[in-house]
């Protein structure tokens, strides 16, 4: 597996887990690169947390192999791991205050007393947390609590921080504060972050790299902007974001460009470089705002007329079910560029633009 120059900070080279019968994590490999922001991504029971728990040592996998800056981890406890976790409960100790639940791993390391006092106050610095030094955890917000267990893991310098769903207490608005404070700290350190989460934004927001997991496999790896506009199966179409997935039967083919007639619906052609040379079918992706609707027809690639069936109030947007003489049904977003008055509504006949380039080939599952 390929990465660029940086070095290879975690590496998981074919990892499977099973419990009894159930497999949470089968063939996985997997290349960090130091100083990354890497997310797995994906559904509740799909094995991302499982692989976490695998990386920072409290899972050993049932075949396959963790190296942690080039050294063989796979069968070392925890505390012999140079990462550190941030759990989706934050784990404090509810008898210790702020600073000393800071400095707890570093008493465990017996790190000089003055430098311990110094790093702990650099920490309390670092998250925010001035003046809150002799609180309580009960004495704090959710997003403080968060914040302390952030401090507690970064104040003994791991090389990797792995964090499980660290952000799924909080509310929507501070949720979507701490996702840019916590990238922010994320560069700030240099440290290399393991982060797990179901949520797609999330991920799109934070990530350097994002590994969509399902049903215990990396289904694909990639930056935030390809996951989005490439994905290469219709679970990763699905999951992220909105996607129509619509069927269709090959009837040209003129170079890199592919006609499709979509099953109850027009023709439309793509890039299909993916494709191979014998296909008959085809399944593609494509998300509602790339459907460029318009009430008069104008001259593109991929034109085709429909009626809107539904329409949904989004605030800035709107999302429309469209309908097509041939009875195919697929979703297009739309913004609410007045406030006074909507460019289309349902029942209207309108046309529908789509550029092949926004047109993906993707894989069943």
């Amino acid at each position: 597996m390929s990465t660029d120059a940086k070095e290879v900070m975690v590496e998981v080279r074919r990892v499977t887990k099973t419990f009894d019968e159930f497999t949470a994590v089968s063939d996985v490999s997997l290349e960090i690169r130091a100083g990354e922001f890497i997310t797995l991504l994906g559904p509740s029971g799909c094995g991302k947390t499982t692989l976490l728990r695998m990386i920072s040592g409290f899972e050993t996998p049932t075949q396959g192999q963790i190296f942690i800056a080039g050294q063989d981890v796979t069968h070392d406890p925890p505390y012999r791991r140079d990462a550190n976790q941030v759990f989706q409960s934050y784990a404090l100790f509810p008898h210790m205050t702020v600073k000393e639940n800071i400095g707890f791993g570093l008493r465990m390391k017996k790190v000089p007393k003055s430098e311990a006092q110094e790093r702990v106050r650099e920490a309390i610095a670092m998250v925010s947390l001035g003046g809150m030094e002799d609180r309580k955890p009960s004495q704090l917000s959710g997003g403080q609590r968060q914040r302390v267990a952030l401090a507690r893991a970064i104040v003994c310098r791991p090389k990797v921080l792995l964090l499980d769903e660290p952000l799924s207490a909080l509310d929507a608005k501070l949720r979507h504060a701490m996702q840019v404070e916590l990238k922010h700290l994320q560069q700030k350190l240099g440290i290399t972050f393991v982060f797990v989460t179901h949520d797609q934004e999330e991920a799109l927001t934070m990530s350097d790299r994002i590994a969509v997991i399902n049903q215990g496999k990396v289904e694909q790896l990639g930056d935030a902007t390809a996951i989005y506009h490439q994905p290469k199966t219709t679970f990763v179409a699905n999951f992220i974001g909105q996607a129509n997935i619509l069927e269709g039967r090959v009837v040209s083919r003129a170079g890199r460009k592919v006609t499709l007639r979509l099953e109850g619906g027009p023709e439309v052609t793509l890039l299909a470089d993916d494709l191979p040379d014998d296909a008959t079918t085809a399944m593609i992706s494509v998300r509602p705002e790339k459907i460029l609707i318009r009430k008069q027809r104008e001259e593109s690639d991929n034109v085709f007329e429909a009626e809107i069936a539904e329409e949904i109030f989004k605030g800035a947007t709107d999302q429309l079910m469209l309908r097509t003489p041939g009875g195919l049904e697929l979703w297009a977003v739309v913004a609410n560029e007045s406030a006074r008055q909507a460019t289309v509504h349902k029942g209207d006949k309108v046309f529908c633009h789509l550029h092949f380039d926004d047109i993906v080939v993707v894989q069943g599952n």
